[in-house]
């Protein structure tokens, strides 16, 4: 048997099949060699071009950390990574719901709430507890003061911006509302916290009288009185008393008897000067058309109020009617330059007193003249 042909794989064929023997590796052959098999020429433009599998495979073996090439999708084994969390939306949330402060005001809770929960917060002798009050009980009440009621405030630069001052001011409104928008007036106007004194049954009253007490109320006493304005506070109280707030709508904005004079004498005691408050609008809100007696002396309050709205309407007519507000403080009056004993003289401090009072009867009539309407 003749020996078979033997043909090597990537030749140019049996002698005398094409144009002759080829000595060079066919391209079926530098194909199975792989793009580093030897005889491997660049063609135009290759240049520089290695791959990015070839520098990753050098970086491997010269020990080097590979490097992914511009645009490679790496190859992610397993589950697929989750998507970042969209901080930008959450910022643009709070600044909706909160203003542009909106991140410092959560903040400003966020760390409330964590002093609530551990008991880093102190309440002063007369259970005062400001944290509460700043982060709780002002901001529930500001809308009321901003939005419904539309408080102009006048003559702040009047309160002192340091030290004591005894705020006195006119009651009225059937509800002693008025004391709790002048809290917030001065405590935004001011930055500084105002110290109520306020009647025994507030304090008798389940939840009204220990919230009370945190917000900085305390008993309408001379007693509690000087001991606060020699710590510095400032006091605010409102003579008139219930005689003040449960007075029939038609003798709005006549003051009503100042009492026997005690915040005179206790702002005699301490030399504090004595700040004139005046406000109109608190006389709208429930405009008081009737009283039910009997019933208010069974239940062993001042009054039970009839208004326009309530009873009639339930706890619907105990929403205040929004009518517009003019608060201003006047000029202070020193009681420092009265002589040791001063507060002792029953004529002095009734004169003084009653000059508070006057002066206080005219500022409401000249608010009174230049408000436009009771509601605008």
């Amino acid at each position: 048997m003749a020996d078979a042909d033997v043909i090597p794989i990537g030749s140019g064929g049996r002698p005398g099949r094409g144009s002759g023997r080829r000595t060079t590796p066919s391209a079926a052959a530098r194909a199975l060699a792989g793009p580093g098999g030897r005889g491997k020429k660049k063609g135009r433009g290759d240049e520089g071009a290695d791959t990015g599998a070839e520098r990753s495979a050098a970086g491997r073996r010269a020990g080097e950390t590979p490097v992914e090439p511009v645009g490679a999708v790496p190859d992610v084994d397993g589950p697929e990574a989750p998507a970042a969390f969209d901080f930008a939306g959450l910022e643009t949330a709070v600044r909706g719901l909160f203003g542009e402060d909106g991140e410092r005001r959560v903040a400003e809770w966020l760390a409330f709430l964590r002093r609530r929960l551990t008991g880093e917060y102190e309440l002063d002798e007369f259970g005062y507890d400001s944290d509460l009050t700043d982060q709780v009980l002002l901001p529930m009440l500001r809308p009321m003061v901003e939005k419904w009621f539309r408080v102009e405030v006048r003559g702040i630069e009047n309160i002192p911006t340091d030290g004591s001052a005894l705020i006195v001011a006119n009651h009225s409104g059937t509800m002693p509302l008025d004391g709790l928008v002048t809290q917030v007036v001065v405590a935004d106007h001011t930055g500084r916290p105002l110290r109520t004194l306020a009647a025994d049954l507030v304090f008798q009253t389940p939840f009204v009288g220990e919230l009370s007490r945190k917000g900085g109320a305390t008993l309408a006493n001379n007693d509690d009185a000087e001991r606060l304005l020699r710590q510095g506070n400032l006091v605010g109280v409102w003579p008139e008393g219930f005689k003040g707030l449960g007075k029939p709508f038609a003798e709005r904005y006549k003051l009503q008897r100042f009492g026997r004079g005690g915040f005179v004498s206790a702002a005699m005691r301490t030399g504090v000067p004595i700040v004139p408050c005046s406000i109109v609008g608190a006389e709208e809100i429930y405009p008081l058309v009737g009283n039910i007696a009997s019933l208010a002396r069974l239940l062993g309050v001042p009054y039970i109020p009839i208004t326009p709205f309530f009873p009639l309407l339930g706890p619907l007519g105990l929403i205040p009617l929004p009518s517009k507000w003019l608060i201003e403080f006047g000029e202070p009056i020193r009681t420092d330059d009265f002589p040791d004993g001063a507060a002792d003289d029953p004529m002095l401090v009734f004169n003084v007193t009653d000059q508070v009072r006057e002066t206080i009867q005219q500022t409401l009539y000249t608010l009174l003249m230049q408000r436009r309407s009771v509601f605008f």
